[in-house]
């Protein structure tokens, strides 16, 4: 491609590719503004406007022989089809987002009581993701028996879809349909990538469909009331602290934010580099760990400012909460437009049976899971917390801010808190699990002796959440 032809489609085909992901969120927008069952759906607009672009991607498949971003107007390269550039905008739009959200400051010091609501929070999660491996292992050992083409460890990819969203399902489901011989294991799961965004797609149809059954369900019984959204007020958020430097300096205040953003993942490629230079096997391992390596920087980062700032040598506070959650927002918005939208129907053609036993089953355990521990450990606010912890782990912490913000709009209750804050324990206890999804695919064997391990770590995770009832229980029988 000469770069003196800005005529070329190959020039203008990511620009555009990026115009039809923004354009189909707004048409989301705009249709869940005028259809009001659309409007109490609760599905959010990226997953919308994702459905939007998979069925017209699915209708140009059927009509041209190929699917929408596999069009020559969409190819960046004569090597590169659309479709593959959906894949990587989903890839780095999770970790951006994850980035952004990691390098918010919080000053708020957080009393012991809270302190250990924010820890069950996390341990919730990773629990609730090991009960969605074991759910999901079960069923793919058995369709694996009967369908060709599936491995018995691909059901690891319910949790990667549900608990962890578009970007990790899209992230193992390569690597899992890849034939990988390098002392890793052997896997060739065809389809994988697809089967993952399929899962993610149906686990944000899960939250809304679950959210809204939970809402009317709990409001018939008098137990909630929904706030209705044209009556809500919006969250009043600081654009500009006190100290920060100003919007409109020498260089302009959103500049620097992706400018901190983008310099934490240029420090993250750099050590995941670095990693992979001891072997192949190992740089498949951690690439795929790109949003988790982008997350854990941020700490030493923001330790770095804090140590500057209170030295003098840094006079301003440069990171902006505000604006990093507008970062990470639209970061997420785009990953999952993307996601949703690179589906490809005809690869997952013998799946449907195993993937909606699989999205069912997964929703009803979640449900019930998140449900019990909820009423359990929340006492006061154990609804709202529900909703946020439900939707986050079927689809996206947006996904269970705006479930949590139908019956608590102000953000009143510290459920909101427990969503944010939760990362740094559900990131310790849970990367286990990523090790484990890398091992499953190995054998059939290993796939088992991992169902085992994670059968086990659930139990002793359940014993760390309901830590202060049993040793509670065991204290009173001893007395």
């Amino acid at each position: 491609m000469s770069t003196g032809s800005f005529y070329d489609l190959e020039v203008w085909s990511f620009i555009v590719i990026i115009a039809i992901l923004c354009g189909a969120v707004l048409l989301a927008n705009v249709l869940k503004r005028f259809i009001k069952p659309l409007r109490e759906s609760l599905i959010p607009n990226s997953v919308l406007g994702g459905i939007i672009l998979l069925i017209i991607s699915t209708i140009c498949y059927f009509a041209f022989g190929d699917y929408l971003f596999n069009l020559d107007l969409f190819n960046v390269s004569s090597e590169f089809t659309g479709m593959q550039t959906l894949e990587v905008i989903t890839y780095h739009a999770l970790a951006i987002g994850f980035i952004a959200m990691g390098l918010r400051t919080n000053e708020r010091k957080l009393t012991k009581a809270r302190s250990g609501e924010i820890f069950d929070t996390g341990v919730l999660t990773v629990s609730t993701y090991l009960i969605q491996v074991i759910v999901g292992l079960i069923i793919t050992i058995i369709a694996a028996l009967f369908i060709t083409g599936i491995i018995p460890a691909g059901g690891i990819l319910l949790a990667f879809g549900f608990g962890q969203g578009t970007g990790q399902a899209l992230n193992y489901g390569k690597i899992y349909e890849k034939v990988v011989e390098d002392g890793i294991g052997v896997s060739n799961f065809v389809g994988g990538a697809n089967f993952g965004l399929t899962i993610a797609a149906l686990g944000f149809l899960a939250a809304a469909i679950g959210g809204v059954i939970f809402l009317n369900v709990m409001k018939a019984k008098g137990k909630i009331k929904v706030v209705p959204e044209d009556v809500r007020k919006e969250m009043e958020e600081a654009v500009h602290g006190e100290n920060e430097i100003t919007s409109s300096g020498s260089m302009d205040k959103l500049t620097v934010q992706i400018g901190a953003v983008m310099l934490v993942y240029a420090l993250s490629f750099g050590l995941m580099y670095a990693l992979s230079l001891i072997g192949t096997g190992v740089g498949n391992i951690v690439f795929g760990f790109n949003f988790l390596i982008g997350t854990v920087l941020t700490i030493p980062v923001k330790a770095i400012i804090k140590k500057l700032r209170a030295k003098g040598v840094m006079k301003k506070d440069y990171i902006n909460n505000y604006m990093m959650n507008r970062i990470g927002g639209f970061a997420f918005d785009v990953m999952i437009v993307a996601g949703i939208g690179a589906i490809q129907i005809h690869m997952i053609k013998d799946y449907w049976l195993v993937l909606i036993i699989m999205a069912l089953v997964g929703a009803v355990t979640t449900f019930a899971y998140t449900r019990i521990c909820c009423n359990k450990l929340f006492k006061g606010y154990a609804n709202e917390q529900f909703l946020a912890s439900y939707g986050m782990l079927t689809g996206t912490a947006s996904t269970g801010m705006i479930l949590l913000r139908e019956i608590d709009p102000d953000l009143k209750t510290p459920a909101s808190e427990n969503l944010v804050y939760q990362n740094l324990p559900a990131i310790a206890f849970g990367f286990p699990i990523m090790i484990l999804a890398n091992l499953a695919p190995q054998s059939p064997m290993m796939t088992y002796i991992v169902l085992g391990i994670v059968v086990v770590l659930f139990v002793l995770l359940n014993i760390i959440l309901f830590r202060r009832s049993i040793f509670k229980r065991k204290k009173k029988l001893k007395e």
